[in-house]
């Protein structure tokens, strides 16, 4: 409930920033709606106040990140698929791509109960006709094993956003692989 209510907050100030009245349409939409889509995971936090240079553009791409993990917390692959744009793709770790929508769709059949994704944007970069961007940040997968032990599968993400003629936003790339080793766990040769 803190996170909510620090979203709110955030976003109430935000839309009330001259920054804002001077960005496009789309920026004003998305701020001003009032939508607290921020997901945060402990210790793995993208806070607008520490990052005095987050542009508009990147709050929106923020706000549209929330709204995409929030939507996908809730509804699982069924809602994961539905955020991309139909010549969309997705990137995974030793996966061949997925290419279009519908594919994506099609390979997104997980049940929220059975299995969790959630993940923390961590950055955003809007381009400079703020209809493309980008977002990158840390994602988390929880699911059971056959023994009913606990998995947990994390890594790092990249999103690629695009703005559609008829002004919504839509995914047109997504992106994970792995969380990298441990520091110097890479390197390390063993010990006789």
């Amino acid at each position: 409930m803190h996170r909510v209510t620090f979203s709110s907050i955030l976003l109430c100030a935000i839309a009330s920033s001259p920054l804002i009245a001077q960005s496009d349409a789309g920026v004003d939409t998305i701020a001003a709606s009032g939508y607290s889509g921020f997901t945060q995971s402990p210790g793995i936090i993208s806070n607008p106040l520490s990052q005095p240079t987050l542009t508009p553009g990147a709050l929106v791409l923020l706000e549209l990140e929330g709204r995409f993990s929030q939507a996908v917390a809730e509804g699982g692959g069924r809602a994961f698929g539905s955020w991309f744009a139909e010549d969309g793709v997705t990137l995974n770790n030793g996966k061949p791509a997925i290419l279009g929508r519908t594919a994506i769709a099609a390979q997104a059949q997980w049940d929220p109960k059975t299995y969790q994704l959630s993940w923390t944007p961590q950055g955003a970069q809007m381009g400079p006709s703020n209809d493309m961007g980008f977002t990158w940040g840390h994602y988390e997968g929880h699911s059971k094993d056959k023994n009913g032990e606990p998995v947990v599968i994390s890594g790092r993400y990249f999103t690629v956003w695009k703005k559609l003629p008829n002004g919504s936003w839509k995914v047109a790339l997504d992106a994970s692989a792995d969380e990298p080793a441990a520091t110097g766990e890479c390197c390390v040769l063993p010990k006789p």
